[in-house]
């Protein structure tokens, strides 16, 4: 059932005026600032802000102002900007269900009128405070709902909030309290994901694409010392662990306490890219964070970490590939290895999603891990998978063949491009500044067929069939290429029906614990 929140601005809770300034990050690289005000007066609200964002954006704000009524009926904007070396002025003003823009580019006037929903949000690409709007009315949204938002001057997008999670904002200067919104913008090309966090004075913590590597955040929380907290078990103890010339923070979850000093087996977890949190959030459930307690109570002693340049975690996301990601988890198997209270013969990597390869590639090189899990992980090269879900998506966009196909070709192209350096030639400059990345270029030239066969430690690969981005056929690939591995350990591979890529059953907030018994009962063979 969709349900739609228009109706509740008789009953919408009220923000906190004030002044914010969100730092502006692409692939972990800080790029811009704007600095915002959300003003309460007479008529409603007024959302100002200026700021800049230097390139591949390269996007000033000379004036931005957005009139509300009391309701969050929009009444009015107007937008003053500097695009690369062109100047634009947007002007709209509002009725109940249509959208007047006058805009001004390079001295050359013109005009659009759009039907738009009433109390829609008006959010123009790239100015972020802007989602002060979005904050509010999110505040108060069920999963399911779904909310109206005019990116002016273009057109009217449905936002649909997938999930909502409480969390806690924790850093020095105390605890903050928060919703994490997972909402899916409908754009019109194709759906993209977005992430917003919103704190319990109805500000605009965060706004986040995590496909684009985009965030603004809000510059009293972008510090690495303060963490998103959603979960936290009860023998949960945070940890810093030495990398290559920067750290990583993470949580070590131990087994209940028992009567004199015991070596366990330990199990290191690695994260997909997104999210690059510890705790693993995916639709609201914090898997790694309920994978940990269901392991440490099952005897073994458990670490996961921020990722580089997320979270608390040190380090640059924007030059990163998969193999610097596996020297992180290398890292992290010898601060394991060091410990008193962990048999240094059974430590295990587990590694979900792209973590997979992650963790295949840190046993393929490391003397420090006996074991592998693979979770979600697939057997197939990473562009013949991209191009595998690519089409996937497609397909469910119900397109005209010849639309299809040409989308088809486009992304062949983009692959070719930032495999060869050259060829971009024809292909969009948005989609040029989010594929021409070196992780991306890591993740297309990722060959499991080249790297399996140097792991020589046991391998179990376990794969939830309803993971709708890898076809369970992907882990049976997988177990193809680990058993004909030669000197090397055994291999197994579990598939688990009724799990979704969350690694719970469809419709649960609960992580299963097939997943944890399947792999504490095979650690008990190493």
């Amino acid at each position: 059932m969709v349900v739609t929140a228009a109706a509740a601005g008789a009953q919408q809770a009220q923000p906190a005026p004030g002044d914010a300034v969100f730092a502006i990050f692409l692939r972990g690289t800080q790029i811009g600032r704007e600095q915002a005000t959300l003003a309460r007066n007479e008529s409603g609200w007024i959302i100002t802000s200026n700021g800049r964002s230097a390139p591949p954006f390269d996007f000033t704000i000379n004036r931005f102002e957005m009139k509300y009524a009391s309701d969050w009926q929009p009444l009015e904007m107007t937008l003053e900007a500097r695009v690369r070396n062109s100047n634009v002025v947007v002007k709209t003003s509002f009725a109940m269900t249509t959208a007047i823009n006058e805009i001004l580019q390079n001295n050359v006037t013109g005009s659009k009128r759009d039907q738009v929903s009433a109390r829609t949000i008006v959010m123009p690409n790239q100015v972020f405070a802007a989602g002060e709007a979005l904050a509010v009315r999110l505040w108060d949204a069920p999963a399911g709902a779904e909310l109206p938002v005019y990116v002016a001057p273009a057109a009217e997008i449905k936002a649909k909030v997938r999930t909502v999670t409480p969390e806690t904002l924790q850093g020095p200067g105390g605890s903050i309290p928060a919703r994490r919104f997972e909402l899916t913008l409908q754009n019109p090309e194709r759906p993209v994901n977005a992430v917003v966090v919103v704190d319990e004075r109805l500000r605009l913590v965060r706004y986040e694409v995590p496909e684009a590597g985009l965030q603004a955040v809000r510059e009293d929380v972008s510090s690495v010392a303060v963490r998103a907290q959603v979960a936290r078990n009860p023998t949960d103890a945070d940890v810093t662990i030495a990398a290559n010339g920067f750290n990583l923070a993470g949580s070590l979850t131990t087994p209940p306490a028992v009567a004199g000093r015991l070596r366990r087996p330990a199990v290191l977890l690695v994260g997909g890219t997104s999210p690059a949190d510890r705790d693993q959030i995916i639709g609201g459930v914090p898997v790694f964070a309920q994978l940990a307690k269901m392991l440490a109570d099952s005897g073994q002693v458990v670490l996961r970490y921020d990722r580089r340049g997320a979270g608390q975690s040190g380090g640059r996301t924007d030059t990163a590939t998969l193999a610097d990601y596996a020297d992180d988890a290398a890292a992290a198997a010898r601060w394991l290895k060091e410990r008193d209270d962990v048999d240094a013969r059974r430590i295990v990597i587990a590694g979900h999603m792209d973590g997979g390869a992650v963790a295949l590639m840190a046993a393929a090189k490391g003397n420090d891990i006996d074991g592998v899990v693979t979770i979600d992980a697939a057997g197939s090269s990473g562009a013949d998978l991209i191009m595998l879900q690519q089409q996937k998506l497609l397909d469910e966009l119900k397109l005209s063949p010849t639309d299809r196909q040409a989308r088809i070709d486009l992304q062949k192209k983009i692959q070719r491009a930032v495999v060869n350096g050259s060829g971009w030639e024809g292909v969009p400059e948005p989609m040029r500044r989010q594929a021409d990345t070196p992780w991306f270029k890591s993740v297309l030239t990722y060959e499991p067929a080249g790297v399996v066969p140097k792991v020589k430690q046991p391998i179990l690969i376990v794969h939830a069939d309803l993971d709708p981005a890898v076809p369970p056929s992907e882990a049976d690939r997988l177990g193809e290429l680990a058993k004909a591995r030669k000197k090397a350990g055994s291999s197994e591979v579990l598939h688990l029906p009724d799990l979704t890529h969350a690694l719970t059953p469809a419709g649960s907030g609960a992580v299963s614990p097939k997943v944890a018994d399947a792999i504490a009962a095979w650690i008990k063979k190493l």
